[in-house]
Formats: structure tokens, sequence, C-alpha cells
């Protein structure tokens, strides 16, 4: 399997991601959306923007080497987070920055979206990540 991730010449630089990413390979991991919640459900980190998404990107890691992947093969990254505004961007890349080497995510990171929604599941949640990873 290979992913290789890249941002072309002429599209927009810096990026905390890569516009784009090529991959080969026969199976795809499809990660659903995971949360700031330890495996009995118990939240991590209320309230702090931060905790939550370093905490839902360690469950992504989990979810994705259960599947016998890691974050070298993922393609696509999203993020869901909730009443987005754009000075919440320094919480939510400090909370990336604090899980990326504990979890093996290269930064930039591959190419990622951030949508800004009004309400996740329950009231405490603040983010939710998303994972494509792509097998031979």
């Amino acid at each position: 399997m290979t992913v290789q991730h890249f941002t072309p010449e002429g599209m927009m630089q810096p990026t905390p991601y890569h516009h784009v990413a090529v991959g080969t390979g026969a199976t795809h991991v499809h990660v659903s959306g995971q949360v700031a919640r330890q495996a009995d459900g118990t939240p991590v980190a209320p309230g702090d923007l931060a905790g939550q998404v370093a905490q839902a990107l360690r469950n992504t890691a989990i979810g994705l080497a259960g599947a016998g992947a890691s974050f070298a093969d993922v393609l696509r990254l999203t993020f869901y987070v909730t009443r987005w505004s754009p000075e919440k961007i320094g919480g939510f890349m400090a909370g990336v920055e604090a899980a990326a080497e504990e979890i093996g995510l290269q930064l930039p990171m591959p190419p990622a979206s951030l949508i800004g929604v009004d309400y996740l599941f329950e009231p405490d949640v603040l983010v939710e990540v998303e994972a494509t990873a792509l097998l031979d």
C-alpha cells in the first residue's frame, strides 16, 4: 500500500494539512466519528477543546490499529467542531500537536476538513474525528 501526501505548488501554503493524498491499495478503512471518551464512555477533557481533540485523535488511532492501519495509511481526516469560530484554531491545533507524536500523526496532516457544527450527539462533545485509510 502506498499513500502519498503533498501540496502542489500554486495551492495555499502553509496549512496544517496537505491538500492532496494519492493512495493505492485494495482495502478501505473507515473509522467513524471518534469523540473524547474513554472505552467505558467516561468523558475526557470536558469543556477543553485541545484536550478533546487530542483524545478523539487517540481514539481514532485505536480504531485504525484495530484494522491493521496507522495514521501513515490515512488518506483523509474530517473534524467536526461545535460552535466553531476562527479564534478556536489555537486550541484545536494545540490538541493536534499534543497527540501527534504519540499516535504517529505526521504534521502537516493528511488532507483534512474542519467543519463547524451547532451540536454533536451530546452537549459535552466539542469535537468528532473521522478517518479514511487505505491498506494493501
